[in-house]
C-alpha cells in the first residue's frame, strides 16, 4: 500500500522518474568517453564518508597535518565532464533540479550510470574530480585556497555509524577520522565565534524495517557534524572566490529578526530551556540537549529562525544580501553536484576564477535564472518529503482513531508526540507552548494523508504508547 502511495505522490507532484531516451543516450556516451587531461592525484589516499549504502558519492577527503596546521584535499565529483551544456542531459537536469529522496527509492538528478557509477567517487576507481586544496592554520582558520581539476582514486568507502564507532574506540592521531574530528572541532569553534549555528536537531525519518515502515527521530552523529564542517569550509571558500571576482551564485539567508528571536525566547521559557541573559541564540542552540523531548521540541521550534533562504546569482555588483544567516558568513553550494544542479555552475565559476580564466559563457548565460530554478526544485523536494511522511503517519495511525497520546506543544497548533515519531496539527489553538498535553486522534485518512488530533481534558500519562508499524 505504502509503495503505491509513494509512487502516487511522485506523480502528483510532477517528479520526473523516467530518464528520456536522448538524455540516457548522452549519459551512456559520456560515461564511456575519456575525459580531457587533468592533474593526476591518484597517489593521495582519498576516502569517502557517507550514510550506509550510499552510491552517489559527491565528496572524498584527504587530510594531513601541515606544519602547525592542516592540509585538506577535498575532491568533488566533476559532473561537468559528462554534461554538454544545452544538451538533453542538461535540459533534463534543469527540470529535475535536485535528487528526490523518497522512503522507497531515490530519483536521481542524473541517470544512475553517472550519479552512482561513472561520476561517483567510488572506492577503487579512477574518477574525474574538482579538487579543493585548503590550507588551515593551527586554529583551523583558512589561510590558502586552490581549486583544480584532477583524477582521484578513493581508497575506502566509510559510513557514519562505523566511522563513529571507530572514533569512539580510539584511532591513531594520523588516522583520517582523528584528523577529521580535530579539524571539525576547530571549525565548530570558529563557527561559534562568527555567530554561525548548526542545529544538529533530530530529524523525522521514514524507515523501512523488517517489520514494515516506521517513523523515527534521528539525531546526527558527531562525525556527521565534523564532516559537514568540511563542506561548509569549502562553500565559504567558494563564496569568497565568487565575491572577489564579482560573479557567481551564493546561498543566502537573512539573519533572524527581533520578532523571531523574541518568540524563540518565549518557547525556551515554556520548554524549560535555559537562555542566560545576553546569550546569543546560537550559543543557546548549541547547549540544548537534543536527546530530551523538550530539547528536541525546542530545536524543532528554532527552525522558524531559518526562513528566506535563496540561491542568489550575480554578475557584476554583489547582491545586497551576501551572507547566510545560519552559517554566519557568505556561503555557496559547490560540494554536492551529483544531487544539486547549482553546484555544477558554482564549481565552474570557482575553477575559472582561480585559474584567471573567463567564466564560461554557458555558465554566465544560466546564472540569472538559477535562483528561481533551484527554489522551484527545492519546494518540490520538500513537498514530496512532507507528503510521504504524512502518508506514513496516516497509515500507522489509521487503526488508532479515538485513542489518546501524550506529547509536547511546539506552538499553538502543533504537538510532537512522545510516540510514535509524529509531529501533528491540532484542531484547537491557544495552547501554551511547552505544555505537556494529552491528545485524542480523531482522523487518520491515508487517502487524503490527513491526521488530526484534539486536546483531551484528562491528565497525561507518563508515556505515549506505541502505535506499532505499518506493513
Amino acid at each position: 500500500m505504502l509503495r503505491t502511495g509513494f509512487a502516487a505522490i511522485r506523480a502528483e507532484l510532477g517528479v520526473e522518474v523516467d530518464v528520456e531516451p536522448a538524455a540516457l543516450d548522452e549519459a551512456q556516451v559520456a560515461a564511456a568517453a575519456p575525459g580531457p587531461a587533468r592533474r593526476d592525484l591518484r597517489d593521495l589516499p582519498f576516502v569517502t564518508l557517507d550514510p550506509p549504502g550510499s552510491t552517489d558519492l559527491d565528496q572524498a577527503m584527504h587530510l594531513r597535518p601541515a606544519g602547525d596546521g592542516f592540509l585538506v584535499h577535498y575532491a568533488i565529483a566533476d559532473t561537468a565532464q559528462f554534461i554538454r551544456p544545452g544538451g538533453p542531459l542538461d535540459r533534463a537536469a534543469h527540470r529535475r533540479v535536485t535528487t528526490i529522496y523518497c522512503p522507497d527509492t531515490r530519483v536521481p538528478l542524473y541517470p544512475p550510470l553517472l550519479s552512482e557509477d561513472a561520476a561517483s567517487l567510488r572506492a577503487g576507481h579512477d574518477r574525474p574530480a574538482v579538487v579543493w586544496t585548503l590550507r588551515l592554520a593551527a586554529d583551523g582558520t583558512l589561510v590558502e585556497t586552490a581549486v583544480e581539476r584532477a583524477t582521484v582514486r578513493s581508497r575506502a568507502q566509510l559510513d557514519y555509524p562505523s566511522a563513529q564507532g571507530r572514533l569512539d574506540s580510539g584511532v591513531p592521531d594520523d588516522d583520517p577520522l582523528a584528523l577529521l574530528a580535530a579539524i571539525g572541532t576547530l571549525r565548530q569553534a570558529i563557527e561559534r565565534d562568527r555567530g554561525g549555528v548548526s542545529l544538529g536537531r533530530p530529524e523525522q525519518e521514514v524507515v523501512d524495517t523488517p517489520d514494515g515502515w516506521a517513523l523515527t527521530f534521528r539525531a546526527p552523529l558527531a562525525i556527521e557534524e565534523h564532516n559537514a564542517q568540511l563542506s561548509l569550509l569549502t562553500g565559504m571558500a567558494a563564496a569568497r572566490l565568487m565575491l572577489d571576482a564579482g560573479v557567481g551564485v551564493l546561498r543566502t539567508m537573512p539573519s533572524a529578526g527581533p520578532h523571531d528571536l523574541a518568540r524563540l525566547r518565549r518557547q525556551a521559557l515554556a520548554l524549560g530551556v535555559p537562555w542566560p541573559t545576553g546569550a546569543p541564540y546560537a550559543e543557546v542552540l548549541r547547549a540544548v540537549d537534543h536527546t530530551t523531548a523538550n530539547g528536541a521540541a525546542f530545536l524543532a521550534a528554532a527552525t522558524g529562525l531559518f526562513r528566506g533562504a535563496a540561491w542568489t546569482p550575480f554578475d557584476g555588483d554583489p547582491p545586497t544580501e551576501v551572507r547566510h544567516g545560519a552559517v554566519g558568513a557568505p556561503y555557496a553550494h559547490v560540494t554536492a553536484p551529483l544531487r544539486r544542479l547549482v553546484d555544477r555552475y558554482g564549481l565552474e565559476v570557482c575553477l575559472a576564477v582561480h585559474a584567471g580564466r573567463p567564466v564560461p559563457d554557458w555558465v554566465r548565460h544560466a546564472l540569472p535564472g538559477l535562483g528561481t530554478t533551484m527554489a522551484g526544485g527545492a519546494r518540490r523536494a520538500a513537498a514530496v518529503d512532507r507528503a510521504c511522511t504524512d502518508l506514513v503517519e496516516a497509515v500507522l495511525l489509521e487503526d488508532r482513531v479515538g485513542e489518546g497520546f501524550t506529547g509536547i506543544v511546539l506552538d499553538d497548533r502543533t504537538v510532537q508526540l512522545d510516540g510514535p515519531a509524529v509531529v501533528a496539527r491540532l484542531e484547537q489553538d491557544g495552547l501554551r507552548e511547552g505544555a505537556r498535553v494529552r491528545v485524542r486522534l480523531v482522523e487518520a485518512d491515508p487517502a487524503t494523508r490527513r491526521v488530526r488530533f484534539v486536546p483531551m481534558v484528562d491528565p497525561p500519562r507518563p508515556d505515549g504508547g506505541d502505535v506499532g508499524r505499518a506493513t
